[in-house]
C-alpha cells in the first residue's frame, strides 16, 4: 500500500540498533511513549534501541531476537510517498518511493494515498 506523509519526521537516533535473528540482547524495559516497543542493548554494548515486542523471545533474563531487525527511522518530508511494508505498534516499516531509503515512521505521520 502507498502512503503520503502528512507530517515530517526526523530521527533522533543517528546510529540505529541492528540485530540478527537468534542474537541475544539485554532487555531494559518498555517505552514510556510507544506501547509494544522494548528498549534493548546488544550484549557487546555496541548498540542499543527499541525492538518490537513481537520479535523478542525471553530466555534467562535476556531477549533472543526472532528475525533480522533494524531500528532505522525514516527521515521524511510532508508530501513524500511511501510504500508500506510492515506495521507494528504504531509504526510502519516503509520505503521512500523517490529515494528508495527504508525505515520506520510513526503511523500518525502518514495517511493512505488516495488514487
Amino acid at each position: 500500500m502507498e502512503y503520503v506523509v502528512n507530517e515530517a519526521h526526523e530521527t533522533e537516533f543517528p546510529s540505529p540498533l541492528l540485530v540478527k535473528r537468534n542474537e541475544k540482547v539485554i532487555v531494559k524495559g518498555e517505552s514510556e511513549h510507544w506501547q509494544g516497543w522494548i528498549y534493548c542493548i546488544k550484549t557487546d554494548s555496541s548498540n542499543e534501541g527499541y525492538v518490537p515486542e513481537q520479535i523478542i523471545r525471553y530466555e534467562d533474563n535476556y531477549g533472543i531476537i526472532t528475525e533480522d531487525y533494524s531500528a532505522k527511522e525514516l527521515n521524511v518530508r510532508e508530501g513524500d510517498i511511501l510504500e508500506g511494508i510492515k506495521e507494528l505498534n504504531g509504526w510502519l516499516w516503509s520505503e521512500n518511493k523517490k529515494t528508495h531509503e527504508m525505515g520506520w515512521i510513526p503511523v500518525k505521520n502518514i495517511k493512505l494515498l488516495e488514487k
